[in-house]
């Protein structure tokens, strides 16, 4: 049975799962990753979801506030062995319909080009390409996607 639960970053599955997605992030981005790592930091994210498939932890996604009228999407990862099953846009689906609670008017995400899988998981979702973002503004490695509420 596959659930999904609504958490915050002090749960010690998602941090374990986001173990396992800086892994492998750290390999995809080579020199760029120590770039990357400093803006995914999970202490204080109030708004995180963690799947579970038969009480193990299998993937998570987490959202914070950008700014008033925008969340945005960090740390979304899926085991290996159970992706191509919809684990990752369900829990993407769950952290929308958060958003929604909370008062947001649209989610925003950087992803990488080197997460092909990532890039068509956003659009198979409804995300469209942005101008890149913040400190993503001039790394060429980023795309920026945005999505309507």
């Amino acid at each position: 049975m596959t659930t999904y639960t609504k958490t915050d970053s002090d749960n010690i599955d998602f941090q374990k799962l986001v173990s396992h997605l800086d892994a492998d992030l750290a390999i995809r981005d080579g020199d760029q990753h120590g770039f990357y790592d400093q803006f995914n930091k999970i202490h204080a994210i109030r708004h995180v979801i963690v799947c579970y498939h038969n009480d193990t932890p299998i993937g998570c996604g987490a959202l914070k506030a950008y700014d008033k009228q925008r969340a945005e999407i960090k740390r979304m990862f899926v085991l290996l062995e159970f992706r191509g099953q919809g684990i990752a846009f369900s829990i993407l689906q769950a952290l929308e319909s958060w958003a929604r609670e909370l008062q947001y008017e649209a989610c925003i995400l950087e992803t990488g080009k080197k997460q092909p899988e990532a890039i068509q998981l956003y659009k198979k979702a409804g995300y469209q390409k942005i101008n890149n973002y913040g400190q993503y503004e001039n790394i060429e490695n980023s795309v920026c996607m945005s999505k309507l509420l």
